[in-house]
Parts: structure tokens; sequence; C-alpha cells
């Protein structure tokens, strides 16, 4: 009987399959072993986060040993909640404009009850307002959201029903007269005045920006602070900032998604990375940025960059962020009774 000889090469070979095999099987069952976190924000914050993310990364590599990478993606903030719930963006965490557009995650079951009460100062890291950016030397003169309307005025917004920024400008108009002691009918009357000087509404603040600063359409730009900041630093001279006399408490959220860092692995970067936003280093980035920070002594000390003005919160023209967002921006709602699109 002749004894069958092996070939070491099939033994290689079915042991390259046996290994490759195993190999995706442990890959599947540790879930993201890449070491990457997915920041899911609103559009004007990319500088902010760039600077963050660098700063982040390399103190928590000193602490911790592990390199991570940290992923960006910015649109308006309600167009972004919407792609986290739908899993376009698998977002690790979020960094979103409004209460409501983080808080439509909590309604999809992908963050729990109670979400807002996981980080200090409500997971709100920093607050802003809705300002205007005119042209050198002010040549329409506009100094109050009265003067939006007047003739000849064109005023630069994004789209309330897409961007943080544009629900904000909206709101911050209605209760420019609310505060002032104004009716809600003249409110409507002056909102519709409002849409009837808009010639383009763009999805996100960034695009909105563009279209004053390099495309040179319209008179006015209704931008949060921190954007109207980085327009007239890098405007040369062209351009300038106005505070109206009363503007919105605008108060961006943070949150880590349950469902996705449990899918990706990544609780504890998540958690450590929305932790760092309330630290004094981030703090001060985030006044050098132009975002007003929790924090009362970095705060006092960036004072010179944050006039003070009245700023009114939503609860001023609404019960809360879900009333506001079903009044104002709801199919049938007072938006889509002011502001019809014009034809293209």
């Amino acid at each position: 009987m002749k004894t069958k000889r092996i070939s070491w090469a099939n033994v290689a070979a079915v042991s390259a399959v046996f290994l490759a095999i195993s190999l995706v099987v442990i890959k599947n069952v540790q879930g993201n072993t890449s070491n990457q976190l997915l920041n899911v924000s609103y559009d004007p914050t990319r500088e902010l986060y760039l600077n963050l993310n660098e700063q982040f990364i390399a103190k928590y590599e000193k602490e911790t040993g592990k390199h991570l990478k940290i992923k960006q993606s910015h649109r308006g903030s309600s167009q972004q909640s919407r792609s986290v719930i739908e899993g376009s963006e698998p977002a690790d965490v979020v960094t979103l404009g409004l209460y409501s557009d983080v808080d439509a995650l909590r309604k999809q079951g992908l963050i729990p009850e109670a979400w807002s009460k996981r980080l200090p100062n409500n997971s709100q890291p920093y607050s802003s307002t809705i300002i205007f950016v005119v042209r050198k030397g002010n040549p329409k003169n506009i100094r109050d959201w009265s003067d939006l309307i007047r003739p000849s005025v064109e005023i630069i917004t994004p789209d309330p029903k897409s961007s943080g920024n544009g629900k904000l400008s909206a709101l911050a108009a209605w209760g420019s007269v609310i505060k002032r002691g104004g009716s809600e009918a003249e409110a409507l009357a002056f909102l519709k005045s409002f849409y009837e000087h808009t010639s383009v509404l763009d999805a996100g603040a960034r695009a909105s920006a563009i279209n004053f600063t390099i495309e040179k359409i319209g008179d006015v730009h209704l931008t949060w602070e921190n954007e109207a900041i980085r327009e007239v630093s890098e405007a040369k001279g062209e351009l300038e900032m106005v505070y109206p006399p009363v503007s919105i408490l605008a108060q961006p959220y943070v949150a880590w998604v349950d469902a996705n860092i449990t899918h990706h692995k990544t609780e504890p970067d998540a958690k450590a990375y929305l932790q760092f936003l309330f630290t004094d280093q981030a703090q001060e980035t985030m006044a050098k940025f132009g975002y007003r920070p929790i924090n009362p002594s970095i705060l006092k000390k960036y004072s010179a960059q944050f006039p003070q003005i009245q700023l009114f919160p939503v609860t001023l023209i609404a019960k809360d962020w879900d009333d506001a967002k079903q009044k104002f921006f709801a199919d049938n709602g007072i938006i889509d009774r002011v502001y019809k699109p014009k034809a293209k």
C-alpha cells in the first residue's frame, strides 16, 4: 500500500483561507477596530472642530495610548439630523445647532430620554446668537431688524427648513417684534415682509456666506455670530458686523449617539471627546473662534469680542423647542404661510 504524500502548498492555501475567514469573524465580533469617530455637525463649525480635534487627539493619545481619527461632516443642522436618523451619516457624536435637531434622535430611539443631562450645562458647550454682516461703510444704514425691510434692502439668510441658522434667523426676526411688545399679527406681517426681501435661501450657513462674501449677493447677511466674526476677519476691510439691539439666544447641543457607538464599539472615545468640550482648554478655543463659552471666567477674558445685547430665549415666542418647531417649521406652519419659494 502506497502512502499518499501531503502537498505543503495545499496545506498553506487551506491555512490562508482559514486565517482570512477567522479575521473576518473576529472583526465582525469586535465591531469597529479603526479607532475612528464621526462628528456630524452643523454648517459653520468646520474650522472650530478641525482645531479641537487636533487638540483632543493629542491629549487622548497621551492619556490612553490610543490614537484616534476624527471625521467631520457639515451641512445645515436639520439636514444633518435627518441624515443621522436615516443612517446615511452614522454619527458617533452629533454637535448640532438646535435642541430640536438633537432631540429628534431621541424620538427615533437613537439616544435615551434625558440625554441632555449627561454632560455639563445641559449638554451645551457654548452659546451664540444671530447678528448682521453688511458691506463696507454700511451703505444701507442697517442697525436694527426694522431696517431689513426697507425698500431696496436684500437679505441673505439660509433656508429655515434645512438650516439651524435659517431657523434662528426667522425666530429672531419674529421675536424682535414680540420682545418690544408687538403682537403676533405684527410679527407675522414683519416676517412676511422679511422673506419678500430675500432672493436666495441656501441649504446651510456656509453656502449663504459664500453667496454674500464671494458672489457679493445681497446687502445684509444674517448669520451666526462666530460666522460673522470669521467673514469680517477674512474680508480685509470689505465687510462690517452690526449687532442689533435684540436677538435670539442660540444654544447648540451635543450628544453621543448611543445606538451607533454600541455598534461601532466607540463608547469610551465618544464620551471622552464630548467631555473634552467642557474643559478650559476647549472653552478657550471656542472663544478664539467666536463662540461664547459657558465658562464665565473665559467669557469675561474675551468680553471685548462679545458685545452685550438683549438675548431672548425661544420660550419668549413658544412653549419650548418642540412647540417652536411645530408652530413655525412644520408643514403649513408659520414659515409656509410667509414664504413661498420663488420660481427658478
